[in-house]
């Protein structure tokens, strides 16, 4: 799912001069993820199914929370990879774009991130949460104290962290002035995102995106927060915290 990048070499010669190369950026493999990455079905009917499947949620955690939340948990991320994101990819980016449909008009990359998570079935605001600053969308999502923050580490550093506190699931990365998603697959990180490198939505290499680049990471999770996928099951309001 990434795009082609383009590199600019200056080489020394009698005269200095430009060579523009084209480098293939790495393939990403649909079933070594075992995601979907062509959109499927109707996306309107796959949002209005999500919302009535969340009853069936409700109804089991008054019986056996623990599955409850362990089954929704997987629910919510196989949606959103394999039935929201699918039908952004290539949605094109821009700094002020908030579309609230796929391929139709243009996305920031909060937008991205709080679009999606509505269409996910949370209860919030898309407009609020995406002016935020990336800590205060990480906050939305996890106890402050829940939250890994990591400064100024290079990313074999940051990858084998992510990995010891980390299993495989979705987690927002809110970066320098920049947000996404990040998918921790098999001991791999890829993100996704709306990107500001390639003008779109795009899933890639995370140690290949020039727009991972940050001074500073702040992760929260999702896929794997408990305390998340409860607030899903019973639709309470994800708020914009106050401090």
């Amino acid at each position: 799912m990434s795009a082609d990048k383009q590199v600019v070499i200056t080489q020394k010669t009698d005269e200095t001069s430009q060579v523009l190369l084209d480098i293939k950026a790495p393939e990403l493999d649909s079933l070594q993820l075992n995601i979907n990455f062509k959109p499927t079905g109707d996306y309107k009917a796959n949002i209005d199914k999500i919302i009535v499947d969340r009853a069936y949620f409700s109804r089991l955690y008054q019986t056996q929370s623990t599955k409850a939340i362990d089954t929704a948990s997987k629910y919510l991320y196989s949606k959103l990879l394999n039935e929201i994101v699918p039908h952004w990819y290539n949605t094109q980016w821009d700094f002020n774009g908030h579309t609230n449909s796929p391929n139709e008009g243009e996305i920031a990359c909060g937008y991205f991130v709080s679009t999606t998570l509505k269409h996910l079935g949370f209860n919030l605001n898309r407009y609020k949460m995406a002016q935020q600053a990336g800590l205060i969308e990480a906050r939305m999502l996890q106890l402050n104290s829940e939250l890994k923050i990591y400064r100024n580490q290079t990313f074999e550093f940051l990858k084998q962290k992510l990995n010891s506190v980390y299993q495989d699931g979705i987690y927002f990365v809110g970066l320098d002035n920049h947000v996404g998603y990040v998918l921790i697959k098999d001991k791999e990180l890829y993100f996704l995102h709306s990107s500001y490198c390639d003008n779109k939505v795009v899933m890639e290499l995370a140690e290949t995106s020039a727009c991972f680049v940050s001074n500073i990471y702040v992760f929260a999770e999702i896929s794997t927060n408990s305390s998340l996928v409860k607030k899903w099951i019973f639709n309470d309001r994800l708020q914009v915290p106050s401090h």
